[in-house]
């Protein structure tokens, strides 16, 4: 059961909107029952999870570099989980309340670094 109100939903997804929606080319849409942030209409690379069946969490997937997934389940796991569906294929879960809007910013980045197409990355 999730421990959190509908006012800390909207204000850790209008923290996310901020750090993806300021990368070049992205967009959001609902996609597999949430806002996801896409690159060129296309790619995902962030998406936003709010109590997905039931986890109690809220939280972000997202792409990451290889092994980054490894390295922080094994030294933050308190802030960092293996996502069910996308986890092995590398993606990172993170709960959002335990990451700065620093960190958040630094995470979604990577997570589109690792997604785009080089003609996209030419473009930070």
């Amino acid at each position: 059961m999730a421990d959190y109100t509908s006012a800390d939903v909207e204000m850790q997804l209008t923290r996310l909107r901020a750090a993806c929606l300021a990368l070049p080319q992205t967009s959001e849409r609902l996609s597999h029952g949430g806002p996801c942030f896409f690159i060129r209409e296309k790619k995902c690379f962030v998406m936003f999870l709010d109590d997905h069946h039931c986890d109690g969490r809220l939280a972000i997937w997202c792409a990451a570099p290889e092994g980054a997934q490894a390295e922080m389940l094994e030294t933050e796991p308190d802030r960092f989980f293996r996502p069910p569906y996308v986890g092995h294929r590398g993606w990172l879960g993170v709960h959002l309340r335990t990451v700065t809007d620093e960190e958040l910013t630094a995470i979604v980045t990577e997570a589109f670094r690792t997604i785009a197409p080089p003609t996209v990355l030419r473009l930070m």
